[in-house]
C-alpha cells in the first residue's frame, strides 16, 4: 500500500481527536437509507468499530421503520400513522418486537463482530434496560391540541445505565433495539431518535450522532444553501417552532434537545448515506454534518 501526503495529512488531523475522545462514550443512532443498502451498511459498521479499537466508548440504538412495515404487510396488516408515529396495536406490537429484536438486531449484532467488534444485543426489557409508559400522540385541530391513544407507543421513563456501563467497561458494544418494558411487563414500541436521545442524556455521553439522509439542518429545509454547520440549544427550538425544520427532522433535533438538556455535550445530524461520515464528524476539525450544542 501506497501512503501518499494527504493520508498522513488526514491522520495528523486525526490525532488530537483521538486523544481528547479516548474512553468517551459515543451513542450513534443508525436508521435511514444507510440501513437498507448492505454496502453503507458495512461503512457504517466499519466506523463504529475503528471507534472501539481507538478507545472510544460507542453504543448503537437503531430503528427499524421500514422492516415492520414489511412485516406487518405480510401478516395482512396496514400501516398507519398519527403525527408521524405508527399506530400500534397489540398483534403490531409482536410484529414490531420481532422485526426489531429477532432480525434487525440480531444482523447488526452479526456485522459488527464479524468486522472485528465486540457487539451484544440489548433491547427494552433486558434486566429492564428501557422502562416506558405510553405515549399519546400530539393532534393539532381547529387551534387545538388534543391527546390521542395509538396503543403500545412508549415513552422513555428510565434507563438503566448500570448495564451499559458495565458492557461498556468490559469492552463491550451494546447495541440496543428501541423497544420498551411497562410497569406491567408489556411491551411498547418507541421511536428510535428520542430512545437515542434519552440514552445518551442517560449516560452523560460526550456526543449523540442521528444519521439520517441529509446532509444536516437547513434553516430553510427547501433551502441547501441555508445548511447549518453549528447549532445552538435555543436555536434549535425557535426553527421547530417557527416551522423552519422538516417533519421527519423534528424528532430527531427534538431527541438532541433532550440529550443536550440531560448533560450530554455535542449533537450531531449526519448524511449516514456519506462514507464514514461517523469518522469524518468526530475525527476532523470542520465535520460533515450539524453539529447542536447547548451554547453555540
Amino acid at each position: 500500500m501506497v501512503v501518499n501526503d494527504n493520508d498522513i495529512k488526514i491522520l495528523l488531523e486525526a490525532l488530537p481527536y483521538l486523544a481528547k475522545f479516548k474512553g468517551c462514550t459515543v451513542v450513534v443512532k443508525y436508521g435511514g437509507n444507510a440501513m437498507l443498502n448492505d454496502e453503507l451498511k458495512d461503512q457504517v459498521l466499519k466506523d463504529i468499530v475503528f471507534l472501539q479499537q481507538a478507545g472510544m466508548r460507542p453504543v448503537v440504538v437503531h430503528g427499524g421503520g421500514p422492516a415492520i412495515t414489511k412485516m406487518l404487510k405480510q401478516a395482512g396488516k396496514k400501516s398507519e400513522f398519527i403525527a408521524g408515529l405508527r399506530v400500534t396495536d397489540e398483534e403490531s406490537v409482536r410484529i414490531a418486537e420481532m422485526a426489531l429484536v429477532g432480525d434487525i438486531n440480531t444482523d447488526l449484532v452479526t456485522r459488527l463482530n464479524n468486522l472485528g467488534g465486540d457487539a451484544i444485543g440489548l433491547n427494552g426489557k433486558d434486566s429492564k434496560l428501557i422502562v416506558a409508559r405510553k405515549h399519546l400522540a400530539d393532534v393539532y385541530e381547529n387551534g387545538e391540541v388534543n391527546l390521542v391513544d395509538i396503543g403500545y407507543v412508549g415513552k422513555v421513563q428510565k434507563v438503566n445505565v448500570g448495564l451499559i456501563n458495565l458492557l461498556l467497561d468490559n469492552g463491550y458494544i451494546p447495541v440496543i433495539a428501541p423497544t420498551g418494558m411497562g410497569e406491567k411487563g408489556e411491551t411498547y414500541n418507541i421511536n428510535a431518535d428520542s430512545a437515542a436521545g434519552e440514552i445518551a442524556g442517560a449516560l452523560q455521553a460526550e456526543k449523540l450522532l442521528m444519521l439520517t439522509d441529509v446532509k444536516g439542518i437547513y434553516s430553510d429545509y427547501k433551502d441547501e444553501s441555508t445548511f447549518i454547520s453549528t447549532l445552538s440549544f435555543d436555536k434549535a427550538q425557535e426553527l421547530i417552532i417557527r416551522g423552519s425544520i422538516d417533519g421527519g427532522m423534528i424528532p430527531k433535533v427534538r431527541a438532541c434537545i433532550t440529550a443536550l438538556g440531560a448533560g450530554c455535550k455535542k449533537a450531531h445530524i449526519i448524511d449516514g448515506r456519506l462514507a464514514h461520515s461517523i469518522i469524518l464528524e468526530i475525527l476532523s476539525t470542520e465535520g460533515v454534518g450539524t453539529e447542536v450544542v447547548k451554547n453555540a
